[in-house]
C-alpha cells in the first residue's frame, strides 16, 4: 500500500493525534490521487481525512493483544538497519 503510513497500534508511547492525522492524510492522498486538492475539492478532502481519523482513533482504541508494546527507537533503528541493508551506504 503506501509505505509512509506507519502502524500505529501497540506503540509505547501511544500514537499521537499528529501521527494519526498524517497516517490518515497519506491515505486520503493515496486514495485521490491528489497531493494537496484543488480548492473545489478541498472540503471533501479535508472531511475524508478528518473522517478517517476519527475511524483511525476509534480502531486504534478497540484493539486488544497479548503482545508486549512495542519500542518506537527501537522499531525505527530496525527500520534503518533494513533500509541500510536494501539501499546500501549513500554518500
Amino acid at each position: 500500500m503506501c509505505r509512509n503510513i506507519k502502524t500505529l497500534f501497540n506503540f509505547e508511547p501511544p500514537a499521537t493525534e499528529l501521527e494519526i492525522r498524517d497516517a490518515s492524510l497519506q491515505f486520503v492522498r493515496k486514495l485521490s490521487g491528489f497531493n494537496v486538492p484543488s480548492r473545489a475539492n478541498e472540503e471533501a478532502f479535508d472531511r475524508a481525512v478528518q473522517e478517517i481519523a476519527a475511524s483511525a482513533r476509534t480502531l486504534i482504541a478497540s484493539l486488544v493483544t497479548t503482545a508486549e508494546p512495542k519500542n518506537r527507537e527501537v522499531e525505527a533503528e530496525k527500520a534503518r538497519e533494513r533500509s541500510q541493508v536494501r539501499f546500501g551506504v549513500r554518500g
